[in-house]
């Protein structure tokens, strides 16, 4: 899965949360399952390197 692909998913499973949460309540099981689900995107973003390179000086 694509760094860009990971963004997508992330901001679809939030609008998806927080549809959720305003049915049927911040500590419902579906809110949880999907704050987890949530979770778990955010740790793989964050697990991507970073695009960024470091320059050492020598």
């Amino acid at each position: 899965m694509a760094k860009k692909d990971i963004l997508l998913a992330i901001e679809k499973k939030r609008e998806e949360l927080i549809r959720i949460v305003r049915v049927s309540g911040l500590n419902s099981p579906p809110a949880i399952k999907h704050s987890q689900e949530l979770d778990h995107l955010l740790n793989v973003y964050n697990e991507f390197p970073t695009q960024t390179t470091e320059t050492t000086s020598s």
